[in-house]
This record gives structure tokens, C-alpha cells and sequence, in this order.
């Protein structure tokens, strides 16, 4: 069987991108996705080596930033739109890096989700 050559993967470039950020109080997500949906790049606490409780970290939240800053420069991405999920305080910390870092945002959403009275709570404690 012949050896077919791959042609190479050419880079997509994007004028805006969707910044979404997961922040917990253990760990903070961010991911960079297109208007379409398709997922361009990936970072969390862990992945640059925060350990245990450092990845709740607005410092952390703000390495995360910077990360992803430095990466999506080669797809060309000038303003962001950004989603942000969860109490956690790494996440303002990731908005401050990637404005400081150049980007325009556009929007800053609030996507956590609230409940409307929903799940039954729990029985009441007897002591």
C-alpha cells in the first residue's frame, strides 16, 4: 500500500472568539470556542501545574489568562466575548489577564445557572 501524504492543517483564523470560564472553589476552566461552537483551545489550574488548593486561586485565574491569551494569538482573535460560571474567585482574575493581555470584550455574561426553587432540601437535623 502506497504512502499517502497529509496535506498540512491549515490554522483557522477568527476575528471573535467565546471565552467560557468554569470557576469552582477547588479548580478554574477556560475554554475558547468559535460563534459556532467548535472548541479552538483549552486551559485549567491543573494543566499549569497548580496543585490542591492553589487552583481556586485568583493568581491561578489569572496564569489560566494569560495562557490562553499567548495561544490564541496565531488564530487572529481580536475582541471576546466572555461567559462566566460559578462562584468560584479565579474568575474575574481571567478577565482582568486577557484585557490586560490586548482583547477587547465585548460581552461579559453571567451563565450560572440558578435554581427557581428547585430540588427538595434535605430533612432537618436532629440533635
Amino acid at each position: 500500500m502506497a504512502y499517502v501524504k497529509k496535506s498540512k492543517k491549515s490554522r483557522r483564523l477568527v476575528e471573535t472568539a467565546i471565552v467560557h470560564i468554569k470557576s469552582s472553589f477547588n479548580n478554574t476552566l477556560a475554554s475558547v470556542t468559535t460563534l459556532e461552537g467548535d472548541v479552538l483551545l483549552r486551559c485549567s489550574a491543573g494543566r499549569l501545574s497548580f496543585k490542591g488548593s492553589r487552583k481556586g486561586t485568583p493568581f491561578a485565574g489569572s496564569q489560566i489568562g494569560a495562557h490562553l491569551a499567548k495561544e490564541m494569538t496565531p488564530f487572529g482573535v481580536k475582541t471576546v466575548e466572555v461567559n462566566l460560571q460559578g462562584p468560584g474567585s479565579g474568575r474575574d482574575s481571567v478577565v482582568r489577564a486577557l484585557q490586560a493581555s490586548g482583547f477587547t470584550i465585548s460581552v461579559l455574561r453571567d451563565v450560572t445557572p440558578l435554581p427557581h426553587n428547585g430540588c427538595r432540601a434535605p430533612k432537618k437535623r436532629r440533635m
